[in-house]
């Protein structure tokens, strides 16, 4: 990972997927400038999911810290945002790096003293096939609106018996591929995208099928997460 230091520091440019260009855009960027919400997914039904904007621009909680505790080697968190993680990460000696496809994102993360690309999970990426984590965590396990593919993805971004922790939905009956756009209290549209939602059962049925076998599960009274080892 060494040799990507100088670039990851300066958050290296590569385009987004044009799909994945609403989490540069306004209102996101805006949400983290201003470091609160109210931010949300729509739906094309009209539902609402809203964003914890306040949370991911704090310092790392005790649900944050206990995902970190869990942490081996190097650390790859998949869509870092404002980058609490990566930030705790590194103030604990642990070599990490975040991606994401928001400008603003990366540049959060690198103000907090982290290390950061602008790229997507599906991106040619460095330490590929070497990482030893990677965390899928705010409700990443969203991206690209197809679990399965995510989780292929991962496995080859990872080494060999490499870890991987993923945040899972409250509810945990949920599995649903939808178009979602990123949405203020104003109303204001962005480019719809690809996302998913799923529960700990859901993400177990597609572990099962793409080279993941469990070992572990836990929860506090707002978050829930599952451990994932890459066979």
């Amino acid at each position: 990972m060494s040799g990507v230091r100088a670039a990851a520091r300066t958050g290296l440019r590569r385009t987004a997927p044009a799909a994945e260009r609403a989490w540069s855009a306004d209102p996101y960027a805006d949400a983290l400038h201003a470091g609160r919400g109210p931010l949300f997914l729509r739906r094309a039904d009209g539902w609402l999911l809203p964003l914890d904007v306040e949370r991911w621009c704090a310092e790392a909680d005790a649900a944050d810290l206990e995902v970190l505790r869990r942490c081996e080697g190097t650390v790859l968190d998949v869509g870092c945002g404002p980058g609490r993680l990566v930030a705790a990460l590194g103030a604990r000696g642990h070599r990490a790096l975040g991606i994401d496809v928001s400008e603003a994102a990366v540049a959060h993360t690198v103000g907090r003293g982290g290390q950061a690309l602008l790229r997507s999970v599906f991106d040619p990426l460095p330490g590929t096939g070497r990482w030893g984590t990677a965390l899928l965590v705010d409700g990443n396990i969203g991206i690209g609106g197809d679990p399965a593919a995510l989780l292929r993805r991962l496995a080859q971004l990872l080494a060999p018996g490499g870890l991987l922790i993923a945040e899972t939905s409250l509810h945990p009956d949920v599995d649903e591929r939808v178009l979602v756009q990123i949405t203020d209290a104003n109303g204001t549209p962005g480019t719809p995208f690809p996302w998913a939602r799923v529960g700990t059962p859901a993400l177990l049925r597609h572990a099962a099928t793409t080279g993941w076998h469990p070992t572990d599960q836990w929860s506090t009274s707002e978050r829930t997460f599952v451990s994932l080892r890459r066979e």
